[in-house]
């Protein structure tokens, strides 16, 4: 197996296992999670996820490379099916994810890691973690969604920057530019993943799920069009146990 997969309570965490290949994203590595992820979202009883990678040198360095190539050679149909079309259903199950991800960013995230990290609703990284979008190098942009949400997360010359020059971006510097919530010692990583989720998933799981929703469906929408996407999910709370028992807390203080 390519990913493993732990669970502690409520939180399952993913792990991109393939340590001597930098964590590369091969065909059935993008697929094993696709079905894990979609396991979790079918249990009710899980809360969370934590996604990262195996070792201390890459959560991922994008994608593997000989598998890209055959794909690229058997021309343009295929390489859309196998390639985009891939990458495209992981990084968009991710971001719209109804439970929160968080990606512990524990090395390398270039290409598709970077694009997985730019889809997460949140990540941290450690201090050595470096992010780059170095497909230009192989004379493409990015397949996964990187084009795209890069800029609208950045800002349109930012995120240019590192598309058109691949250059390396330090943890500290993501951070700034909002590709990680934070930067913390590589010792720490996973600890502050489980506490970010800990602090997430100690409120109501529609309360949690209305949110992520709202956010995600709206961020890229005018203003009015974004405000009736915040009105639908708050409706769609109104009648539930988590605003129920969330009044009644409150009143009773």
């Amino acid at each position: 197996m390519t990913v493993r997969v732990a669970r502690d309570q409520h939180v399952v965490t993913l792990t991109i296992d393939r340590e001597a290949k930098l964590n590369a994203l091969d065909y059935p590595t993008i697929d094993a999670l696709l079905v894990e992820l979609d396991r979790i979202d079918a249990d009710d009883s899980v809360r969370a996820v934590i996604l990262t990678g195996a070792g201390t040198r890459a959560f991922s360095a994008g994608a593997d490379i000989p598998s890209l190539a055959g794909s690229i050679a058997g021309g343009t149909e295929r390489a859309l099916r196998e390639i985009v079309r891939r990458g495209h259903a992981l990084t968009r199950r991710i971001e719209e994810f109804p439970k929160p991800v968080v990606v512990a960013v524990n090395g390398l995230a270039y290409g598709g890691g970077c694009e997985i990290t730019e889809a997460a609703p949140l990540a941290i990284a450690a201090e050595h973690a470096t992010f780059a979008k170095p497909e230009i190098t192989l004379g493409f942009p990015p397949p996964f969604g990187g084009s795209q949400r890069l800029p609208r997360h950045v800002g349109r010359k930012r995120g240019l920057e590192m598309i058109l020059t691949g250059d390396p971006v330090p943890a500290a510097r993501a951070a700034e530019l909002g590709i990680v919530n934070s930067v913390v010692p590589a010792d720490e990583l996973l600890d502050s993943a489980r506490d970010l989720v800990d602090r997430i998933v100690r409120h109501a799981p529609t309360a949690v799920a209305a949110c992520l929703r709202a956010v995600t469906r709206g961020i890229n929408l005018p203003i009015d069009e974004g405000l009736a996407v915040e009105a639908a999910w708050f409706a769609a709370t109104v009648p539930t146990d988590g605003v129920r028992d969330g009044l009644k807390r409150f009143l009773d203080r």
